[in-house]
């Protein structure tokens, strides 16, 4: 199931307050490479979408895997040019929902073991739902592909279609 609003806000808080320090930065390469999805509040979904434009490092157009910038000036700017101007993030955000998400450490809970949970949660609902999406699509696709071969038929063999109406 995707986080809910406390642990989607401690997610932010982490990539905001704790990108200077080394331990944390691979794990904030990793969360920034998750999907949007898993986030349940839509505010929270738009300040993780602007954290992860404002910090994937240009590449070149090849095939290679996004990387982002954690640590230095380059991350303090785009956390303090949201601080600064709420509206870059989204035109509805005001200045307190920005700094309730950025900047703080979310505490001594947030630790190693949090965040395996916290990946676990992420991926857990839409996986589910794929899997029983993809079913309900094979099973629509062939009784959609059975219905355009009865159609087929009756235009391959006109002569066959004039029989029975006569």
């Amino acid at each position: 199931m995707p986080l809910e609003k406390e642990d989607g806000a401690k997610v932010l808080q982490l990539i905001t307050s704790r990108y200077n320090a080394r331990e944390w930065r691979k794990k904030i390469e990793k969360t920034l490479s998750l999907p949007p999805s898993g986030l349940k509040d839509e505010d929270q979904r738009k300040a993780f979408l602007y954290l992860k434009v404002g910090l994937q490092a240009y590449k070149s157009r090849r095939a290679d895997p996004p990387s982002w910038i954690v640590g230095g000036f380059a991350t303090k700017e785009v956390i303090d040019r949201a601080l600064f101007k709420p509206t870059v993030i989204d035109p509805s955000f005001t200045k307190d929902q920005v700094t309730g998400f950025f900047g703080e450490d979310p505490g001594s809970e947030v630790n190693e073991a949090w965040w395996e949970d916290m990946l676990v949660n992420w991926f857990e609902e839409p996986e589910e739902e794929g899997e029983d999406d993809t079913e309900d699509e094979s099973s629509e696709e062939s009784e959609l592909s059975a219905e355009a071969g009865d159609d087929s038929d009756s235009k391959e063999n006109p002569s066959h279609a004039k029989k029975t109406t006569t």
